[in-house]
């Protein structure tokens, strides 16, 4: 590993939370497409696989956030452990629902249940904010930690739709929940490097989505998770009418690749200028890489499209953390972070949901529609909501040095 990476773990205990956090945030690739291969595996119906999935990703989105903000008051561990309780207690209930047939209003509900489940990312990141804000190493964590999360995105897939189909449907959501418990577990018992929590009382109340920034990134980033949420279930069904299903996972995987790779150069990179000039280009160039997935007309064209279209992804997402600590209050840091997996969340739930009916009428080619025009739509609202980027609020987050170079930019 390279040594500004290396640097990272000096402290005592960040090796120990990063480890949780990976093994905790492994659902978060397998839980959504886990569903969708064990319900196709079930009743052959895409449609109602997309949209419990989409039910995951939603309530995610709607509950997310409000855990995040009682964790920045009370803290991570008191916070973390009922609301995975639930999370677990709803999968369990969807294991059981769909291995029994039960009818699909039940599958939904439970579905909802596991929208509880934390945004382990974020908790990871407010770990290393809390050490290393106002340093160059807090760059490197978040590259990290985007490398982290592509890697769960590379064998994530694999090894839920791999376990689903080669094993028993219920499987790889099974595992996945395992991998939630266990990570959050330790997580929380990990309390020396555990952010301080902030009380109401002391910080007033009120959300970070009021932040004008925030909201520019979380809006964009719906239509983000929408390409994220619509390759997953078409890429499915691509290699399903192929005869290779299984193959889905690996084509999936090599488009989590080529964002660790670039993940892990964009890390050792030092940069000036205006982040948000960065993060514009980003969704730019995501947005870019959904055409060619229009054109392929076999798996291994598929995965070099989808290897290159992930070359975007993790510094788009390593430069919206930047913004988003100069755009939130670090009370409510936490908070922040979540908004924006609640906006792919919501993107993933549309996209997820648009696809398979798109897939039910059309079949899979005519499913990548949905990434490009969700693309598009992405570079759009980015455009639009630009120049609230450009400066940050007084008083939120952010260096002096980063300050101190937007008003000098602002007034000239």
């Amino acid at each position: 590993m390279p040594s500004p990476y290396r640097a990272l773990f000096t402290e005592p205990g960040t090796k120990a939370f990063s480890a949780a956090g990976f093994l905790g945030r492994m659902p978060l690739s397998m839980m959504g497409i886990g569903v969708v291969t064990m319900v196709s595996q079930l009743t052959g119906r895409y449609r109602l696989a997309g949209a419990l999935s989409a039910t995951i990703a939603l309530s995610a989105a709607v509950i997310g956030p409000q855990i995040s903000r009682l964790v920045d008051q009370h803290g991570q561990r008191r916070v973390l452990r009922p609301a995975t309780l639930v999370a677990l207690t709803a999968a369990a209930g969807l294991l059981l629902a769909a291995h029994a047939k039960w009818p699909d209003w039940v599958l939904f509900v439970c579905a909802a249940g596991i929208g509880s489940v934390p945004s382990l990312g974020a908790m990871i990141r407010a770990r290393w904010a809390a050490l290393y804000r106002g340093t160059d190493k807090l760059h490197t964590a978040y590259s990290f930690e985007s490398v982290v999360d592509e890697i769960c995105f590379i064998f994530g897939p694999i090894i839920s739709i791999g376990l689903s189909t080669a094993w028993f449907p219920e499987a790889g959501p099974l595992l996945a929940a395992c991998f939630l418990a266990a990570g959050v577990f330790w997580l929380t018992a990990q309390r020396a490097t555990e952010p301080q929590p902030h009380p109401r009382e002391r910080h007033g109340g009120g959300t970070a989505l009021r932040s004008p920034g925030l909201q520019v990134l979380g809006a964009t980033f719906v239509a983000t998770g929408a390409i994220f949420g619509s390759v997953d279930v078409v890429t499915v069904a691509f290699a399903d009418e192929r005869g290779h299903k299984g193959a889905a996972s690996v084509v999936l995987a090599l488009y989590a690749a080529g964002s660790c790779a670039a993940g892990v150069v964009f890390g050792l990179l030092r940069f000036t200028g205006a982040p948000e000039r960065r993060w514009l280009l980003g969704v730019a160039a995501m947005a870019v890489s959904m055409i060619p997935l229009l054109l392929v007309g076999n798996l291994p064209l598929l995965a070099v499209a989808l290897f290159v279209a992930g070359l975007s992804i993790a510094p788009t997402m390593i430069t919206t953390m930047s913004l988003i600590e100069e755009h939130v209050p670090r009370a409510r840091l936490t908070e922040g972070m979540t908004w924006v997996s609640t906006g792919l969340a919501v993107g993933v739930a549309l996209g997820s949901s648009v696809a398979g009916s798109v897939i039910d009428a059309a079949g899979a080619r005519a499913g990548y529609g949905v990434p490009a025009v969700s693309g598009a739509v992405a570079v759009a609202v980015g455009f639009l909501g630009y120049r609230r980027l450009r400066r940050p609020a007084a008083g939120r987050g952010g260096t002096v040095e980063q300050h101190s170079e937007r008003e000098e930019r602002h007034l000239a």
